[in-house]
């Protein structure tokens, strides 16, 4: 069956902050590649070949990254979404680009090949012309927090956004993963407005099933991940490289001691005295040690230095950052360009051993982990011995000066001193 496809990856990331400030969410690096291109890999693999990216923040971010698609063995369009205006909004801005039945994907919720030909196969066995969508459908514990259908049979009867508790007609939630024929454009134009100001798929479902259009369900069990917080992408980042097989191009020298896969880039080197224990991914043009302890679950993207006698543990470490010798990076996320001096400390364990919160969006957040480190922008520099807590995120471009201990987030474009005080500059006149 002939299918295109279209992910939606116009959206900001708040959530994500710092990471996002240069760069859209779906681009943030896991496992070695952007959370989008699992997708279009999926969808690739599924014989889905033909896919509209819906850009809007950053959009050269991506389209740099993927250009035409022929990389990545796909035909790639751009469409863009002028204002963050809701999904059916997005989905209208690739109109031109669609002219037979396509799958919808958010671009930072990752999904499996499996659960995309399981959808392509309900829409082909389904017995009505009538049928126009299929919506894919999880369980969840407590629906009054989500989209939640009735059902009969295999078609959905009434959708109903975040029902009260007692009155929800199942515990089967819209996982925002759909098929659609092209009259769901029909039914998009004939959306109104929400009360959250924006024009809802979800309404314009509504729409075709008031005008006699069936929609099925699809109750999916294949594995998938919602990425949207910073330690979420940690979690991805792990499930990942535990399937990932091992591949090694760069070279290793004498007296390095390897336990489990690792992933070793083109030019990449490992130096002799190092310890590691998979699974590890390390990028093309990386220098590693000497007498260097790489802990699993740790990927380090392209060209990255990482000194004598540093400790990395469940972390990803973006392109082109220093991790210069006797420093500890624990479970944290560091971005493009950071240069970590001598001795710089990441904690990853509050010292009173409960869970490790975290600011998102001016709200502490409890993350549910013991342990998690610290989450620093793109170009953050740290001078020798540095100390940071855990849950500390510190914005792009900050400088934190030598023996600082940082015990709350810094912002974007800051210098921290040895006393603590934050003032924020900019760097442009200073320089």
């Amino acid at each position: 069956m002939l299918m295109k496809a279209i992910i939606l990856t116009a959206g900001e990331g708040t959530r994500m902050r710092p990471l996002t400030t240069t760069r859209p969410k779906t681009m943030l690096i896991t496992g070695g590649k952007p959370l989008i291109q699992y997708n279009i890999e999926s969808l690739r693999d599924a014989g889905i070949k033909d896919i509209t990216l819906v850009v809007g923040y950053k959009k050269e971010v991506i389209k740099d990254y993927f250009g035409d698609g022929s990389e990545f063995g796909v035909k790639i369009n751009y469409a863009v979404q002028d204002g963050q205006l809701g999904t059916a909004h997005a989905i209208a801005s690739a109109e031109k680009y669609i002219d037979e039945s396509f799958i919808v994907l958010n671009g930072d919720i990752i999904v499996s090949y499996d659960l995309i030909r399981n959808l392509i196969e309900k829409y082909a066995t389904r017995t009505s012309n009538d049928v126009k969508s299929v919506m894919t459908l999880i369980t969840v514990d407590n629906p009054s927090n989500y989209g939640i259908v009735s059902m009969e049979n295999d078609k959905i009867k009434e959708i109903v956004e975040k029902p009260a508790k007692g009155e929800e007609p199942s515990n089967l939630a819209n996982a925002g993963i759909y098929l659609f024929s092209t009259e769901i454009f029909d039914a998009i134009r004939k959306t109104e407005l929400s009360e959250r100001g924006e024009y809802e798929i979800t309404d314009s479902l509504a729409i075709e099933l008031n005008e006699g259009w069936e929609i099925l369900g699809l109750i999916s069990n294949e594995h998938w991940m919602d990425v949207g917080r910073p330690w979420e992408l940690l979690s991805s980042n792990s499930d990942f490289l535990e399937k990932m097989e091992e591949d090694i191009k760069g070279e290793i020298e004498d007296y390095v001691t390897i336990h489990g896969p690792i992933h070793l880039g083109k030019n990449s080197i490992i130096r002799s005295g190092c310890y590691i224990q998979g699974p590890v991914f390390i990028g093309d043009n990386c220098d590693v040690g000497p007498n260097t302890y790489i802990r699993p679950y740790t990927c380090l993207c392209n060209n990255v230095n990482v000194g004598n006698a540093v400790e990395i543990k469940n972390s990803i470490i973006m392109d082109n950052t220093n991790v210069n010798h006797l420093s500890y990076v624990g479970d944290s996320v560091i971005g493009v360009d950071c240069n970590l001096g001598a001795g710089t400390n990441i904690a990853n364990l509050r010292f009173d051993d409960k869970n490790v919160k975290v600011i998102i969006k001016g709200e502490r957040v409890d993350s549910g982990l013991r342990k998690l480190g610290a989450i620093f922008g793109d170009g953050v520099k740290t001078g020798i011995n540095t100390s940071v807590n855990p849950g500390v995120k510190i914005g792009n471009g900050s400088y934190i000066n030598a023996g600082c201990v940082i015990y709350h987030d810094v912002p974007c474009k800051s210098t921290v001193t040895s006393t603590a005080e934050v003032s924020v500059e900019k760097f442009e006149k200073k320089r």
